[in-house]
């Protein structure tokens, strides 16, 4: 089911972000930084710095903060007369620390773990993507009936010359493409394939043989599409360059292309900003009165679905369902607004009757399926729970945009007041102990804590005070954050 498709770019010089819509609604955001650009997709020269045969990998330094990790699965073993294969030697059998090995980065660095790696080199066009080592010709996954993915790899072994070197993967995209158009992208592909093989035997070591393209240009390679209505850019200069790009590689992008004058900020007309913070919120309201609850680790993200106020519906049974119903659509929208990846686990209402369970399972199928990134959806588990896998390959909206609360270290939680009360007490107790020759004790803390102190609790500081023979003082310093205190002794 194709959806009438929109796509937004806003440029500074810190940042550009681009916002994906379809049907009016946000889908997508993609955010790239000056200062961290995207690297998946960029081929380096590395060189091995130590080698793990207990986990069949290698590390490799190719530049980065932190050395990027290469898993023997994703090394391909060279033939010169035939297609290159996965090797099924030990790693350390391939590879020594020293050796120096051409890499393209197929995962960004996410959180404390390096970037992925492989040896396998792939480089995308509009329509297709070059293997420079393989022979084959394969299909997108997307494409499932067999006689059109047939029909398009005869299509292209048709237009290719008998002398080729390298397979090619065809892309979703390529099943509306021209002859034309698929002859273009082909001499594209060798052009940045030869320029790629220069490279390689200029630069030194762990160093960049070649980039990717940039956010907005792989926008327009990637995304748009004959559903895509309006391609609006807030910078001049941007404009133009997006415009020649479209002029050589994707024609087809050329008449949406509008440079936005608008007087307001683009985001801002199209309420993108306030998108943007219910994104990176705990909390989703749906528009039944039902809300979801998200809570993502480095492991694994949680979707907790609840009735909240919804109270329509012939019954109770029927109240669930439809709130599971609408949870499914709101989930697969928010995986692709937060990029959430990895494992996901979604805790719907519990639900008696099998045809309802099953009903919510494809409604869930059915709206992940527009999205880009490949997903495994699994039915319901014996506790009710459905797991899903999401592909990952950067970081996720939150991990982007934020970092763990310094108050509270990323529990999400604060100690009450009445609990750092307690510690504050507790460690008085110690260190009257330890320095028993002090005279009196100053409690430096928040002025929520110290309000406590001479309210709810003043009855046990006194109590204390006399226990330990010492004068206690209060000071509150707006300074101090809730689960701060220090205990100064004179």
């Amino acid at each position: 089911m194709s959806l009438a498709q929109e796509v937004l770019i806003n440029v500074t010089p810190q940042e550009t972000r681009v916002a994906i819509l379809e049907q009016g609604v946000v889908q997508e955001l993609h955010i790239e930084r000056a200062s961290s650009l995207g690297i998946v997709g960029n081929i380096y020269r590395g060189t091995v710095v130590r080698v793990l045969p207990g986990m069949q990998s290698a590390f490799v330094e190719i530049g980065l903060q932190r050395a990027a990790f290469l898993h023997v699965a994703d090394i391909m073993e060279c033939h010169p007369d035939n297609e290159d294969t996965k090797v099924e030697k030990p790693i350390q059998e391939v590879l020594h620390e020293g050796q120096s090995i051409i890499v393209q980065v197929i995962k960004e660095p996410i959180g404390t773990k390096g970037a992925r790696l492989t040896t396998e080199i792939s480089i995308a066009g509009r329509f297709l993507v070059y293997l420079p080592y393989q022979k084959h010709i394969g299909v997108s996954q997307r494409i499932d009936v067999e006689e059109e993915r047939e029909f398009l790899r005869n299509r292209l072994l048709d237009l290719l010359p008998e002398e080729r070197k390298g397979g090619y993967i065809i892309r979703t995209m390529s099943e509306n493409a021209t002859d034309d158009e698929l002859l273009a992208d082909i001499e594209y592909l060798r052009r940045v394939w030869e320029k790629i093989q220069g490279e390689s035997k200029k630069v030194g070591e762990r160093s960049l043989i070649f980039y990717d393209l940039s956010l907005p240009r792989r926008i327009l390679r990637d995304v748009v599409c004959k559903d895509t209505t309006s391609i609006r850019v807030d910078s001049k200069e941007m404009y133009a360059r997006l415009s020649e790009f479209a002029e050589l590689y994707v024609s087809h992008a050329v008449k949406p292309l509008k440079h936005y004058t608008g007087e307001r900020a683009l985001f801002d007309f199209y309420d993108i900003e306030n998108e943007i913070e219910k994104a990176l919120a705990r909390k989703v309201e749906l528009k039944s009165g039902g809300y979801l609850i998200f809570d993502q680790t480095e492991a694994l993200t949680t979707v907790d679905v609840n009735t909240g106020s919804f109270v329509s519906g012939k019954n109770l049974s029927d109240t669930i369902f439809k709130t599971n119903l609408e949870a499914a659509q709101t989930i697969a929208r928010q995986l692709r607004l937060r990029n959430l990846g990895g494992i996901i686990i979604i805790d719907f209402i519990d639900m008696d009757e099998d045809a309802q369970r099953e009903a919510v399972l494809e409604e869930l199928r059915k709206a992940v399926f527009v999205d880009r990134a490949r997903i495994n959806v699994n039915g319901f588990s014996a506790l009710g729970l459905v797991e899903l896998t999401r592909k990952r390959t950067r970081e996720s909206l939150a991990h982007l945009l934020c970092e763990p609360c310094k108050v509270c270290q990323g529990r999400g939680e604060l100690k009450t007041a009445q609990t750092l009360c307690y510690e504050i007490m507790r460690e008085l107790m110690r260190e009257s102990k330890q320095f028993n020759n002090a005279k009196e004790f100053k409690i430096l803390a928040s002025p929520e804590v110290i309000n406590m102190l001479l309210d709810e609790e003043s009855q046990s500081l006194a109590n204390l005070s006399d226990f330990i023979k010492k004068p206690v003082s209060l000071h509150p310093d707006t300074q101090y954050a809730r689960e701060e205190f220090d205990i100064v002794w004179i």
